[in-house]
């Protein structure tokens, strides 16, 4: 008997999580995988799906420019409800912390559909802070049946609660499966880069950092390629208007400065891995760079990817102008402390993070025959 489990996925991030889970998922037969795309994030997503060779069966394409919190999540509600009446799968996937995941986790508790959680148990303990992904977080963990938990400080999250450790697994974390299989790839970047320049990669997006933040960021670039002149920063752009329109204004038309649009992953593993060091607010990022070796200056003043810090190789700096630029030129001009942050630890898992969840979900359909 076939089990159908339904793979949900609206992002850029949760396509290149998921899509190591849904390749493993498809490997057993007794098992049917069907990919939802809300395409809350279209062309990001789209990109990274083709990289896989993943093919959505249905696709919501929710995306609208500049969208309301209230209105996206009202309107996935209706769309997630419409096609869990009509697939009735044995169970639902969906992977980290945006407005889809929660969706998708309140669509399965209202028709009773068992919901896993890949990614399960990141805390920052501040409901504002990421916003609004910490709520997404703890509301979708009261939800879920499979926490698939990427770390053992995640499963200790998870357990403080109240979460019945026998719903917990500790799989490692699914970016480090996609990344390792594409690692190896040498592809053509889309622009040249000079060899004798160090390249510092941005990537800042997070909603906590529109207005004054952001604003914060941009000038703090500015000031290390002013004050550096062996230093190319490459910025690929997220299209939200309260990112791209500053980052426009202020970075836009300046020497040594590199403003693109969002890199397919392929591109974007190349850079990471040309990369001398990485400004960013992304979570992706802070797990897949310490495994390339590269520092990493996260533009936020909380995380809920913890053991990177804790091992030295990530390190928080905010949106604030001084830090960013003091802690980053300290890394230009310190080779020794270069060195520490650059040795190449990932805390994150081994690779087969993927294999793991797909055979809980097998021991699980097993038991139900």
């Amino acid at each position: 008997m076939n089990h159908k489990i339904l793979c949900v996925v609206g992002t850029r991030p949760e396509a290149i999580k998921m899509a190591p889970v849904i390749l493993a998922l498809k490997k057993n037969p007794d098992i049917e995988c069907r990919i939802l795309a809300t395409a809350q994030h279209r062309d990001l997503l789209d990109q990274v799906l083709r990289i896989f060779e993943i093919e959505p069966d249905i696709d919501l394409d929710i995306m609208r420019p500049d969208q309301a919190l209230t209105a996206l999540t009202a309107r996935l509600l209706l769309s997630l409800d419409d096609v869990l009446q009509v697939e009735k799968p044995d169970a639902v996937l969906a992977q980290g912390d945006t407005t889809t995941v929660m969706s998708v986790a309140l669509a399965c508790f209202y028709r009773e559909i068992p919901f896993g959680h890949v990614e399960a148990g990141l805390r920052t303990g501040d409901m504002s802070n990421p916003f609004p992904e910490e709520m997404n977080r703890v509301v979708t963990a009261r939800l879920t049946k499979w926490h698939f938990a990427p770390t053992e400080s995640a499963r200790q999250n998870l357990l403080k609660e109240g979460i019945a450790d026998s719903d917990i697994f500790v799989t490692g974390n699914t970016v480090i499966d996609a990344l390792l299989s594409v690692a190896e790839r040498e592809i053509p970047l889309p622009f040249p880069l000079a060899l004798d320049k160090r390249l510092i990669l941005v990537t800042a997006h997070r909603r906590e950092n529109f207005g004054e933040p952001f604003k914060q960021i941009c000038r703090a670039i500015l000031a290390l390629v002013e004050r550096n002149q062996d230093v190319h920063v490459v910025y690929p752009v997220h299209p939200n208007p309260n990112v791209y329109d500053l980052a426009s204004q202020l970075l836009g038309n300046r020497p040594r400065i590199t403003l693109c649009e969002p890199l397919d992953y392929l591109p974007f593993v190349q850079i990471m891995k040309r990369a001398y060091l990485i400004l960013s607010d992304s979570g992706g990022v802070q797990e897949e760079a310490p495994a390339l070796g590269k520092p990493v200056l996260v533009l936020r003043r909380k995380t809920e990817r913890p053991e990177a810090v804790q091992e030295g190789v990530v390190r928080l700096v905010g949106a604030d102008f001084d830090e960013i630029t003091s802690t980053t030129q300290r890394l230009l001009d310190d080779e020794a402390a270069y060195k520490e942050m650059a040795r190449g630890v990932s805390p994150y898992g081994d690779g087969k993070a993927s294999s793991r969840i797909a055979a809980v979900l097998r021991t699980y359909f097993a038991a139900c025959v």
